[in-house]
Parts: C-alpha cells; sequence; structure tokens
C-alpha cells in the first residue's frame, strides 16, 4: 500500500479532502500544514460528506509531525507549501506539487462558499485521481 503525505498551509480543507480521497482509494494517507489551522473547515466535511467520504473525524496536524517519518509521495497542493515544504529526514520516494485554489477564500454567503468548497473538491478528485492511477496505484 503505497504510503502518501498531502501537505497545505493550515490543512483544513485542499489537503483534508485529497486525504480523503487518496483513502477511500486504497493509499495508506496522511495530510499536514505548514501553519495548520485549529479545525478542519466544516465546508470540506460538508463537501467531502456529499460524495460519501467521511472526513469529520480528521483534525489539522503540523507538518513536523511526519518530517522523520518514509513516504512513498509527498504531494503539495498549495504554493505556499510548495515554496516552505521542510526537508524530510525520512525517505521520500517522489515530491510533487499539484496546485489547486484556496475554497477558504472565497467570500460570500454560506451557499457561495459550499459551492467553492465543491468546485475544488471536484478538481482534486480529477486531478489527484489521474495521478494516483497513473504513478501510485501501480
Amino acid at each position: 500500500m503505497p504510503r502518501v503525505l498531502v501537505l497545505c498551509t493550515g490543512n483544513s480543507a485542499r489537503s483534508q479532502i485529497a486525504e480523503g480521497f487518496l483513502r477511500a482509494w486504497g493509499a495508506e494517507a496522511f495530510s499536514a500544514g505548514t501553519h495548520p489551522a485549529p479545525r478542519v473547515n466544516p465546508f470540506a466535511t460538508a463537501a467531502m460528506a456529499e460524495i460519501g467520504i467521511d472526513i469529520s473525524a480528521h483534525t489539522p496536524k503540523s507538518v513536523e509531525r511526519f518530517l522523520r517519518q518514509p513516504f512513498d509521495y509527498v504531494i503539495t497542493v498549495c504554493g505556499e507549501a510548495d515554496a516552505v515544504c521542510p526537508a524530510f529526514t525520512g525517505a521520500v520516494g517522489r515530491r510533487v506539487h499539484i496546485g489547486f485554489p484556496d475554497p477558504a477564500a472565497v467570500a460570500g454567503s454560506d451557499a457561495d462558499r459550499l459551492i467553492a468548497f465543491r468546485t475544488v473538491r471536484d478538481a482534486i478528485a480529477a486531478r489527484l485521481r489521474e495521478y494516483y492511477e497513473k504513478e501510485i496505484a501501480p
């Protein structure tokens, strides 16, 4: 089973969504942030629940906790995390950046914000699934 770490800045939305998908597809997946938020964004939890993936028990974690662990893949999903990704002392097979816009940056009504999270969720599903099938699963 491939071991994957997904990194973002706050570990409250994009990386949590990606972790949820990777686990559903059969990877041993974890997510972390360079500056973890206090909690997972409730819109991320709601958007994933709509498609049957439960991330309600997930919590933001610091990347520091994973630096000495081995991973087959370390995937950054936001530009800031990619730019400041720390050096891992554990073995890392491959580091890759697959960026997505931050849905938490969208202002507006709850309905508008949920639409933004759905859009990013679907983009993560499409692009990450393609990468997963071509690079990770084989």
